[in-house]
């Protein structure tokens, strides 16, 4: 078992508390999309984070790291960066340390981010060069601080992600092949996290 795999499988428990004590219905919605969102994403299950129910048709990412800016516009290139990930074998990620403040626009906030990253991915910015390296075995800890602010239109659904990294933040922790989370592991670990219903 991987010694990441509690932080991993309970990494919105900070969350779910905020969502509890979080009395606007708007607001909660928008956390709860939150929520769902990123698990749905980790277990390689995107196509239903990005149903009509949870977002827009047209979904606009920003994501800026290392001086540089990746921009998907629109459903397909968010989809196709989904895949991208997959095909990778660097969907696996987790946050720790959340702080989230939400609004009737949606929420912004800053929080440790981790990934399991092939050494392929390891230049000055990881999702602007997303591929998978030769070794299966060359898998890498990124941890990093980011920023970000999602924005909901008048129906809690997504309209998209802007997400910007603190690059001084930067640590590639060694690992131990024991220490690596597969993705059909975090598909397996998050699928009880999915089911459970909040307030």
């Amino acid at each position: 078992m991987s010694r990441y795999e509690h932080d991993f499988q309970n990494m919105f428990a900070s969350l779910e508390k905020q969502i509890a004590e979080t009395d606007n219905p708007r607001h909660r919605a928008i956390l709860k999309n939150y929520r769902l969102h990123a698990l749905l994403e980790v277990s390689g299950r995107y196509e239903e984070l990005l149903a009509p129910t949870m977002t827009v048709e047209h979904p606009h990412y920003r994501i800026h790291e290392s001086g540089t800016s990746l921009i998907l516009d629109g459903m397909a290139e968010v989809k196709a960066f989904y895949q991208s990930l997959i095909e990778a074998n660097a969907l696996v990620m987790w946050v720790s340390n959340q702080d989230i403040a939400v609004n009737d626009r949606g929420f912004s906030g800053e929080l440790e981010f981790f990934e399991f990253v092939p050494g392929a991915m390891l230049g000055d910015t990881v999702f602007g060069s997303v591929r998978a390296g030769d070794d299966p075995g060359d898998m890498h800890l990124l941890k990093r601080t980011l920023a970000f602010h999602w924005p909901y239109d008048e129906n809690c659904r997504l309209i998209g992600e802007h997400v910007y990294e603190d690059t001084a933040s930067r640590e590639i922790i060694p690992l131990e092949p024991a220490d690596i989370i597969t993705a059909a592991r975090a598909a397996e670990l998050l699928a009880p996290e999915i089911e459970k219903v909040l307030p």
